[in-house]
């Protein structure tokens, strides 16, 4: 893909957009080196500080790697599986002992204080959830669920919770990725339509049972991939 050159507006995410578009399509396999910073700048005429910080943001989020007298490599196709690199053993367990108050109570209150529209966009997330998995798409698969569950800690109508859950986005998103990709065969996931049922049904409890449990799950899985 050609890397155009950019607009003055917004320049640093214009520039990580491309880049990133160009990582997708292929345009610098995995594994290789991408332009210098010098052949950056020409190409897509913004200065050596704007291509800098989109470098640093993308070797940030795993999609390059920057080694130090070498160039900058491609790291990850996408941030999904940068993620899965970064995330791995003991601190994988930790984001999941974070996610398991967060998320239970989160549950708890989104069975009484949830919407009809926030049902339904809770629906509609575990569809698609549900449809990727049958289909095989991985990526599709992780973003829905991730997407279900901030979806229910908005639906707890507490701003600080929602807030501090949303500072865990990319770890949370890593974390269902790390936890998923070796159980993509299996014949169904973990499953969160009890829990669906639950803050349909307005009941807290059951709510918090089933958030509980499959967090639970997830950890003892943790436990099996860091004995094998």
């Amino acid at each position: 893909m050609p890397l155009a050159t950019t607009q003055r507006s917004g320049l640093v995410d214009q520039v990580i957009n491309q880049l990133r578009e160009a990582i997708r399509q292929g345009e610098w396999p995995l594994g290789e080196r991408i332009p210098t910073e010098s052949e950056l700048v020409a190409s897509l005429g913004v200065g050596r500080n704007t291509v800098r910080e989109a470098v640093r943001a993308l070797a940030h989020s795993g999609l390059l790697e920057v080694r130090q007298g070498a160039g900058t490599y491609v790291r990850a196709t996408s941030e999904v599986s940068g993620a899965i690199r970064r995330l791995a053993g003991s601190e994988l367990r930790e984001v999941l002992q974070v996610r398991r108050p967060l998320e239970v109570e989160a549950a708890r209150l989104a069975a009484t204080e949830r919407t009809d529209e926030e049902l339904r966009e809770l629906a509609d997330a575990l569809a698609r959830r549900d449809q990727a998995w049958q289909a095989q798409h991985f990526e599709e698969f992780v973003r829905a669920d991730a997407e279900f569950h901030l979806l229910t800690v908005q639906a707890s109508h507490n701003a600080l919770l929602t807030e501090l859950y949303r500072g865990l986005t990319e770890v949370v998103t890593a974390s269902v990725a790390a936890t998923s990709q070796t159980h993509l065969s299996s014949a169904e996931p973990i499953g969160h339509h009890g829990l669906l049922e639950a803050i349909a049904a307005k009941d807290p409890d059951r709510a918090v049972a089933e958030a509980s449990g499959f967090l639970t799950e997830l950890l003892a899985r943790s436990d099996e991939d860091l004995e094998q």
